[in-house]
């Protein structure tokens, strides 16, 4: 084999080094031109017992690598601080994190958006929209030439193992959230949650509307983010989470779990108007291209995916009063779905 891609390698150079500090698990083993690529999860915390879970995965696309860099730098920060970090370390006394940070191997060693069979694992759940969806960004069976292509024969290896373990970890936690990093659209930062596939309303919106408020209050410098269902911005059929998501109302065992799956998508159009010659590249549309600005980005989240932290250890979600659960409804109605409603 070529030699690995830094995220790769990374990866591996973490898990052999800090073995006995985390849990690891090789969730599917990819196979491609005779070679086969492990798609890692790693957990830090509480190991069996239920408890509230931060899941932080990355690289789905490919060429998507900073979405990767971002989840592996705080992955890597974590490993580090707890040797030392006392804050850190009795944290991890109440929740687990969990990382899937390159969800798609071969398609960052390939550099393309989708996986080893050309498939968009993004598209790929199986999941249809009976609303319109947008022109190919929607998702495409005409052709693997095509971008946006969802694949014609069920989930792939990796959309699979992502699914298996995501319902795994909801049946081991009390509150779940996840937070899944993309790049490549607008000029600011998104965090979108479900649902893709249609506008209708979110059911745990309430759930979103709190942590709205609860990081506003206490971090109003780092309001850069606009936080919104995806359907407002574009609909696609198969999107992973709202599969997920469905899946998990369905399942009468555990659908009392708060379940709140986010996406980060940062904006790299602004990296292109800083820096226009990227367009020259295809990799620039998608990632820093500059040191200075790809250091700024590695670190520019670390205060979210702290917050997202800290509110599992505090038990935010698990802690709600029905009365209280009525009001963010009401609210999350007004901010996000006042135009549907009328």
């Amino acid at each position: 084999m070529d030699k690995l891609p830094f995220e790769l390698d990374t990866l591996q150079q973490l898990i052999d080094t800090h073995h006995r500090q985390l849990q690891y698990q090789i969730l599917a083993d990819i196979p491609f031109r005779n070679e086969h690529f492990p798609l890692y999860s790693v957990e830090l915390g509480v190991i069996v017992e239920p408890c509230p879970t931060v899941l932080f995965v990355g690289g789905v696309h490919g060429v998507e690598r900073i979405g990767a860099q971002v989840m592996l730098a705080l992955l890597s920060s974590l490993l580090q601080r707890l040797v030392w970090d006392k804050h850190l370390q009795q944290l991890l006394t109440g929740i687990r994190l969990a990382f899937v940070p390159v969800v798609n191997p071969v398609g960052l060693f390939l550099e393309t958006r989708g996986n080893g069979n050309q498939v968009d694992l993004m598209r790929n759940a199986p999941i249809e929209s009976t609303e319109k969806v947008s022109f190919m960004v929607g998702g495409q069976r005409l052709s693997p030439r095509l971008p946006w292509f969802r694949g014609i024969g069920g989930m792939e290896l990796e959309t699979a193992a992502l699914v298996a373990y995501v319902q795994q970890l909801l049946k081991r936690s009390t509150s779940l959230i996840s937070l899944d990093a993309h790049s490549g659209f607008g000029l600011s930062d998104h965090i979108w949650f479900p649902y893709a596939h249609t506008r209708a309303a979110f059911e745990n919106a309430h759930f979103i509307f709190h942590l709205k408020q609860l990081f506003e209050m206490s971090y109003p410098h780092h309001g850069h983010y606009r936080l919104a269902p995806q359907s407002q911005f574009y609909r696609t059929h198969g999107d992973i989470w709202d599969y997920l998501y469905r899946q998990h109302l369905g399942e009468t065992s555990n659908a009392r779990v708060p379940f709140l799956p986010l996406t980060l998508e940062m904006g790299s159009w602004a990296w292109i108007k800083k820096n226009p010659r990227q367009i020259f590249n295809f990799a620039g549309f998608f990632n820093p291209q500059k040191t200075h600005r790809h250091h700024r980005i590695l670190r520019r989240h670390t205060v979210l995916m702290q917050f997202l932290m800290e509110v599992a250890y505090a038990k935010e979600l698990e802690q709600l009063s029905p009365e209280r659960l009525a009001e963010l409804a009401h609210s999350a109605q007004h901010f996000w779905y006042r135009e549907a409603k009328s």
